[in-house]
């Protein structure tokens, strides 16, 4: 599993209490692993169907008549299900992590480890790249972007250091973004400032928190009863949505009661929040910041 070491392999594929018979959906399939993971427990009637956007996952296709691999972004999953005669399944799995084939390959431009042109794109025919960000969004925009998706208090002066330098020329690479923002970066945070502002970034870049929201909102109509969701998230942005949507539907606000004070909602949760054991986050570093969290439909 070179190419992305499964997160929460078992806890994550439990959770979905899986039918021999049944209809599941990995919606970020990358390595491969959780995907593998849940045909082992399928019987010969079952059917997997998976989504990944990013070309490079193409290679790890599983030669299985029960699976589908369908190289799209997962927020067009109701649209896909249907061209396959599938309105309901069983179960969908997520992992919104960036796959550590992504990360490791330089030139894809989501790791501060290496000098690459700023790119960050999950789909490669996206026009929208971080180099357009950085270059192209005014000061207000930028400043939105890191600090919402970075959640960086110097989300301004940050912004304002970057439409000034651009002026000069344009930044183009890993290199010239960090020489830009030199100041913020002094030794001990370096790092865990860097990493913000390329979550920021890269957020901004694929539209992880709309189309987390699209496949939220599609869960409702397209799980069966009883059918269940699990979500491995890796940042409090991502983890929220997550948690309120389980809880009440809703992203933001309480969901309307009736006289007696009750309220319907479309899912529950099953159990409670999931981490990583110590052993794994030896093993698999990446795997830190994870959690996993399980809701069946009502």
């Amino acid at each position: 599993m070179a190419y992305h070491n499964a997160v929460l392999l078992k806890e994550t594929v439990d959770g979905l209490n899986i039918k021999p018979e049944g209809i599941y959906v990995d919606v970020t399939f990358g390595g491969g692993g959780h995907s593998k993971e849940l045909l082992s427990r399928l019987g010969k009637d079952g059917k997997l169907f998976a989504f990944d956007q990013d070309k490079d996952a193409l290679a790890n296709s599983i030669d299985d008549n029960r699976f589908v691999l369908i190289n799209e972004n997962f927020r067009f999953i109701k649209r896909f299900l249907r061209f396959y005669g599938v309105k309901e399944v069983d179960g969908v799995l997520a992992d919104f992590g960036v796959s550590s084939h992504q990360f490791d390959v330089a030139e894809r431009g989501f790791s501060t480890r290496f000098e690459a042109d700023l790119d960050m794109r999950m789909n490669q025919q996206n026009a929208l790249s971080a180099f357009e960000v950085i270059n192209t969004y005014d000061e207000e925009k930028l400043k939105q972007v890191f600090y919402q998706y970075g959640e960086l208090r110097q989300a301004p002066a940050i912004a304002r250091e970057i439409v000034s330098e651009r002026k000069k020329e344009e930044i183009k690479t890993s290199k010239q973004l960090k020489v830009v923002l030199k100041r913020f970066l002094n030794h001990k945070k370096e790092n865990k400032v860097l990493a913000q502002i390329y979550q920021a970034i890269r957020i901004e870049v694929n539209q992880e928190i709309e189309v987390l929201k699209e496949l939220l909102l599609q869960m409702p109509e397209i799980l069966k009863k009883g059918g269940r969701l699990a979500f491995i998230s890796y940042h409090s942005l991502e983890d929220r949505l997550v948690k309120r949507f389980i809880r009440n539907g809703l992203f933001e606000g309480e969901p309307e009661r009736d006289v007696f004070g009750n309220y319907e909602v479309p899912l529950k949760k099953v159990g409670g929040l999931i981490i990583p054991s110590q052993e794994e986050i030896k093993i698999n570093s990446r795997a830190r910041s994870a959690k996993l969290r399980i809701a069946e439909k009502i």
